[in-house]
């Protein structure tokens, strides 16, 4: 496996390079069920009013915080992102429609000054698959050490399906369709190429949930739309 695509300054670059785009490639690429997968991952998490400390991980442009504020309304919401550039547009949602108040972090989740045993839940939306396995080792740790005992956590990935049909035109339409779409609307093929990979070299968070397990964090898979989404919820103990 190429280990550079795992490089920290390479991933942030194309996410930067993406940031204009993103959200709706990533909305047409999943046939709109990005939306749906972000809700449904709020749901494995115990609803509340609450006043509640909310990180949500590898934010993008917080695409997770409508879903946040409706299954937890009374949350104090921070979101984590290391890509200048979807942090500014993540900046710009946050003035226009939160009137400011998600607190934005520029940082590296694996390199981060985060507070130990301080939120109640820990959230992240399509962040996983651009960790090799021991960047997930290091995030899991990360994870337990941020969340208070009795924290909760959920975490979804778009995946590649098991079933070989859907798995055959999944990847025709991601792989070869998407990238170009991109060019045609947004100039960009190379990045959008890339996430396919990423998808195909990740397979599903199986794995990323048996490496949370390892780092104290008892969790249960789950599996969205005949695995075309895949991710895992649990409790800090």
């Amino acid at each position: 496996m190429n280990q550079s695509i795992y490089n920290t300054e390479y991933t942030k670059s194309l996410f930067n390079q993406m940031s204009s785009s993103y959200e709706r490639v990533n909305y047409i690429s999943s046939f709109g069920f990005s939306i749906c997968w972000r809700s449904q991952v709020l749901k494995k998490v115990k609803v509340t009013n609450e006043k509640v400390e909310v990180i949500d991980l590898m934010t993008g442009i917080g695409e997770m915080w409508n879903a946040i504020t409706h299954q937890l309304p009374n949350a104090t919401i921070s979101a984590l992102d290391y890509s200048e550039s979807m942090l500014e547009k993540a900046k710009n949602k946050n003035n226009k429609k939160y009137d400011g108040k998600v607190n934005l972090m520029l940082q590296n989740v694996l390199e981060n000054e985060l507070l130990s045993n301080h939120y109640d839940y820990v959230i992240c939306s399509f962040g996983l698959k651009t960790f090799n396995n021991e960047q997930v080792k290091a995030l899991a740790n990360e994870v337990n050490r941020i969340l208070k005992p009795g924290g909760q956590f959920s975490f979804v990935e778009v995946s590649e399906p098991n079933n070989k049909v859907l798995k055959f035109f999944y990847s025709i339409y991601i792989g070869s369709f998407i990238p170009v779409l991109g060019t045609i609307l947004f100039g960009r093929v190379n990045e959008y190429k890339m996430l396919w990979r990423y998808t195909k070299q990740f397979k599903d968070a199986k794995l990323a949930s048996e490496y949370f397990k390892s780092a104290g964090l008892d969790n249960t898979f789950h599996s969205f739309f005949f695995g075309c989404a895949t991710g895992f919820s649990g409790q800090k103990s």
